[in-house]
């Protein structure tokens, strides 16, 4: 790559990601206007998601056949303006759009897809880490500066140094390097862990596990000052077979077969988004079986040539093996039931990898290319974030969850404005004191959703008990594992819990959170789906049974015209339902219990929406258009969910609880 890269683009051909879809229309159509000059404003689409960028039907592909697909899920104005193969043969080169661009998933399929269908800049207010950090990794160039923009549509040319300006050197390197694999063969080859001296100011307890884990290469040191690009040596890298056939891909077009990973015992594939493929809604309308076959052919060939590690789908009715070798389940909960440890550093090709951080451990996700890098170096990059502390304090009001906390977070103005995005995410306080590991990790999951980088919790005696008793492992605290007091931290939240209300997430958005109380209207559901890695935990399934044992001792069944989902996160939380018998009041109820994977919150299994009509409440942790199917959804407490499922309508328990006590609902 170098400077005539961008000035030789071609700067009448811009795609504006704009709130009016007749904007987005003109600038694809081959006889287009002239566009508004440089100083008049487009209203610019926020939050743009990868779900809208490249849907998750179309993730089977990893090849050129991405660009055809790209920008076919996004909205504007209540449509989907942008045909399939619509930005390559309008010639795109130049992508516009407003805040929180890439938002969501962290599927590399997005910016993959961008730069198939031509586009080689992107422009927006900000973005999220996961999205400009795979950008950056296969070449695609990203700005916030929008002075370039100005000069580029008043026809003047811009150089790669202006557009780097702005990144962190490491950045810098591996953009002028063509990408990370290039980098990576180039200059990670005798990369070597580094111990940091301990320092003599106050610590944060993700500082000291980063200090810990900092790698000392050619182009990069040991300082962690905010902003500044550094590798670390991990303790877990997986992956889910989503990925692992584009990861193939690129690891033959850079390194000679066979390959040879780096520490392979410390690597697992985990195939979890494909169990239900065949009842899936959205694979079976779009004729993509095959395609899904053959994504998950492709990721067994590499487990195969390789020797991963793999835990994989399990067929129905399939009983464990003694030595628990088939256990099976979404792979960031199954790496808290089964790997991770307090002060470790996991990383995956998963947005929601930060469900480990409830341990105590610092976990995040990066894109494919950031993981085949580390399979064959061992060295993973990040840019150092800044941590905000988040301190939970009072008591929990009888009917509150984690699900409710973390809405209450994601509706405040800060965190909707973007300012979460790339930080790590401290959580603290009284109540977390209360809190068990489970709803710590909804808290530290959902960080995918805040924007940031990662979320933690300082371990401690329940982390010690979690341990014990989910894994049989006798751990010890080690004196270091906690934040100094005086520590330094970019942003603090307080948030007085005793004053919460049970939240629910109008559709659209996770930030789109209000009080259940003030909805004001009657809100009736069609689907009520209790699941993902987010509500698919023991004590997730604790509120649905409890919820739905109540209502059966009412004489309540689930109203007629709605469809409940419970669905499994791992084989250990479906073992424990059983034992409990949970699972015989959930089937007495008339639930529709799935297996282990991760299903409807990715539009790939039942309890996916298959009309613009029908409206879901979920306990999921994402809503974003398409998400789970055409409908709306309406994000909840896994309470809330059962709660609305009997009613028939949105509704917390405890107005459940009234509406029957009342005569409101007839039992």
């Amino acid at each position: 790559m170098n400077e005539s890269t961008i000035a030789s683009l071609a700067f009448d051909r811009f795609l504006y990601l704009a709130n009016d879809p007749q904007v987005i229309e003109a600038c694809l159509h081959p006889d287009a206007p002239v566009l508004p000059p440089a100083h008049v404003d487009i209203a610019l689409r926020d939050d743009i998601s990868t779900d809208e960028i490249t849907p998750v039907a179309i993730m089977s592909h990893y090849d050129d056949k991405l660009g055809g697909f790209a920008y076919t899920g996004v909205q504007a104005g209540g449509r989907t303006p942008i045909a399939r193969h619509a930005v390559r043969q309008a010639g795109i080169q130049v992508v516009v759009a407003g805040n929180r661009y890439g938002k969501g998933s962290s599927r590399e399929h997005s910016p993959a897809a961008e730069k198939h269908a031509g586009v080689r800049l992107v422009f927006a207010r900000s973005f999220e880490r996961i999205y400009r950090q795979n950008a950056d990794n296969i070449g695609l160039l990203t700005s916030t500066n929008f002075a370039l923009l100005a000069q580029l549509r008043a026809g003047q040319s811009i150089t790669l140094e202006q557009v780097l300006q702005e990144r962190d050197v490491l950045t810098q390197a591996i953009l002028r390097s063509g990408g990370l694999l290039n980098y990576g063969k180039r200059y990670l080859a005798r990369s070597r862990p580094q111990t940091v001296a301990d320092s003599d100011k106050p610590q944060t307890l993700f500082e000291k596990i980063i200090a810990r884990h900092v790698l000392r290469t050619e182009q990069t040191g040991t300082d962690l000052t905010p902003g500044t690009g550094i590798f670390l040596r991990a303790d877990w890298r997986f992956i889910h077979e989503y990925y692992t056939g584009m990861a193939a891909h690129m690891l033959y077009q850079t390194y000679t077969a066979p390959l040879q990973l780096f520490d392979t015992e410390k690597v697992i594939a985990f195939e979890d988004h494909t169990s239900y493929m065949h009842e899936s809604p959205a694979h079976l309308r779009q004729g993509l079986v095959p395609n899904m076959l053959r994504m998950c052919q492709a990721h067994r060939d590499f487990v195969k040539a390789t020797g991963l590690r793999w835990h994989r789908t399990l067929t129905e009715g399939e009983a464990l093996q003694d030595d628990g070798s088939n256990v099976a389940g979404i792979s960031h909960a199954m790496m808290a039931e089964h790997y991770a440890l307090p002060g470790q550093v996991v990383v995956g090709t998963d947005s929601h990898t930060p469900h480990s951080g409830a341990l105590g451990c610092v976990a995040f996700g990066v894109g494919t290319t950031d993981m085949a890098n580390a399979f064959m170096t061992g060295a993973v990059r990040i840019t150092m974030p800044p941590c905000i502390l988040v301190r939970l304090q009072g008591t929990l009001p009888a009917g509150v969850a984690a699900k409710d906390i973390v809405l209450h977070l994601l509706a405040l103005p800060q965190i909707r404005a973007g300012k979460g995005v790339g930080r790590v995410f401290e959580f603290t306080g009284e109540v977390i004191d209360d809190l068990s590991v489970d709803e710590r990790a909804t808290l530290t999951n959902m960080c995918a959703e805040l924007g940031g980088f990662t979320g933690i919790v300082a371990p401690d005696a329940r982390t010690v008990q979690f341990l014990k008793e989910r894994r049989g492992v006798d751990f010890e605290l080690a004196d270091w594992m906690h934040s100094d007091p005086g520590a330094s931290y970019e942003q603090q939240i307080t948030v007085d819990c005793s004053a919460l209300d049970v939240l629910v997430a109008a559709p659209g958005d996770p930030g789109n959170g209000r009080p259940v109380a003030s909805l004001g209207e009657t809100i009736a559901i069609d689907i009520a789906y209790g699941g993902s890695c987010t509500a698919g935990k023991r004590e997730d399934f604790d509120q649905y049974h409890a919820v739905l044992a109540w209502g059966l001792q009412q004489g309540l069944h689930v109203a007629p015209h709605v469809q409940l989902y419970l669905q499994y996160g791992t084989t250990a939380v479906r073992d424990y339902c059983v034992q409990q018998g949970y699972d015989q009041v959930f089937e007495r109820m008339g639930a529709t219990i799935l297996q282990p994977s991760c299903g409807a919150c990715a539009n790939c299994g039942p309890g996916s929406s298959t009309d613009t009509d029908q409206i879901t409440i979920s306990a999921i942790n994402r809503n974003f258009p398409g998400r789970s199917g055409p409908g709306k959804v309406w994000l909840g407490s896994p309470a809330t969910v059962m709660a609305s499922a009997l009613a028939g309508h949105i509704c917390s328990f405890s107005q459940l609880q009234k509406q029957v006590t009342t005569g409101q609902l007839p039992v």
